[in-house]
């Protein structure tokens, strides 16, 4: 990595920054009136003791207090979590969504505009070009839709009010208010998604503040803003998940009409099925040469209209898409994306 990559100088942000781009505004339904209209510490005991850490870190306990004070509950976050793509769709769905032509076409352009930053950032990372689109493409259409939420008010709702990851959002809280307070920034003034992630990228807070680089040299690192610096930071959190430069993603594979229930499909864990046992239940690599006979890969059975599945092969570097969300489907539509960016890209 080039020294000054990992600097951890923050975007001095303006306040009111406009980022509610494309997403709608879900109105606040009426179990928002069974909590306080904000997450006062001097009523919230839990919201105090968050205080009170952050305090001992050396962040002033005013600022603390009048920062918390001003999150709003917002029932429709939970909502939403609830409800999130990737846990409802079928493969053929969900793809749809995203392997849209005029999607396609704006990756390629997207590519073709900051060429010089996929360049380098595929030199000094080791991660193609369309596989950093495809994820800025996926996760905000390159910028045009990232978020109309208060980052605010949705990790305060998700801290104190998630049923089941209510740990996972107080330290993404936490890690939001340090970022605004060491750049000097109202924490209400910043949107991004309904989990509280941001820009370009949608990085939640902690993924900002250890991966986010400054890949322009300006002394900022600015991915709400900033193309180049969102380029060189999803590459920079890649290379930092162990992406293998020159890895494929995936091979083909052909199998029953229904998935075996000997094997264990679809999990966003390192490859962990032998060859040997998936070819036992008839689930075989298209392409066998490419892989070694003793190779482990992650199966996938990727549900279709039809009643029909489509069975490919993960290879490690598909795991390390899964690492940006826990999800296979959405690691899929990521990798082929990428491909139809690539394929454009060629035309």
């Amino acid at each position: 990595m080039i020294a000054g990559r990992t600097t951890r100088k923050l975007l001095p942000l303006i306040a009111g920054l406009g980022l509610g781009l494309g997403l709608c505004t879900q109105a606040a339904s009426a179990a928002d009136s069974q909590y306080d209209e904000h997450f006062d510490p001097s009523t919230h005991p839990e919201v105090a003791a968050l205080v009170d850490e952050l305090a001992g870190q050396g962040i002033e306990r005013d600022w603390l207090t009048d920062a918390l004070s001003d999150a709003d509950y917002r029932q429709a976050v939970l909502d939403a979590m609830a409800g999130a793509a990737e846990r409802h769709l079928r493969w053929d769905q969900y793809r749809a969504i995203f392997l849209k032509p005029a999607r396609i076409e704006r990756g390629a352009a997207f590519i073709a505009e900051h060429r010089e930053a996929f360049a380098r950032a595929e030199a000094e990372y080791g991660v193609p070009a369309p596989v950093i689109a495809a994820i800025i493409g996926v996760e905000t259409d390159y910028g045009r839709v990232t978020g109309s939420h208060r980052v605010l008010d949705s990790l305060a709702t998700l801290a104190f009010h998630h049923p089941k990851r209510g740990d996972f959002f107080r330290g993404e809280l936490a890690a939001f208010l340090e970022i605004t307070h060491q750049a000097g920034v109202a924490p209400g003034s910043l949107k991004g998604s309904y989990a509280g992630a941001m820009g370009y990228p949608q990085f939640i807070p902690t993924s900002y503040r250890a991966y986010a680089v400054d890949f322009d040299d300006d002394g900022v690192r600015d991915l709400w803003r900033n193309p180049v610096d969102a380029i060189g930071s999803v590459a920079n959190y890649f290379a930092e998940h162990g992406w293998r430069p020159e890895g494929e993603l995936y091979v083909e594979a052909s199998g029953p009409q229904t998935p075996p229930a000997t094997i264990d499909f679809n999990q966003t864990r390192p490859p962990y099925a032998r060859l040997s046992m998936l070819a036992e239940a008839g689930v075989v690599a298209d392409s066998q040469d490419r892989l070694a006979a003793n190779a482990e890969v992650i199966p996938l059975a990727l549900d279709l209209a039809d009643g029909a599945y489509r069975y490919r092969l993960g290879l490690y570097n598909f795991y390390v898409i899964t690492r940006y969300n826990h999800s296979h489907l959405y690691a899929m539509a990521v990798t082929e994306l990428a491909e139809a960016i690539a394929r454009e890209e060629s035309a």
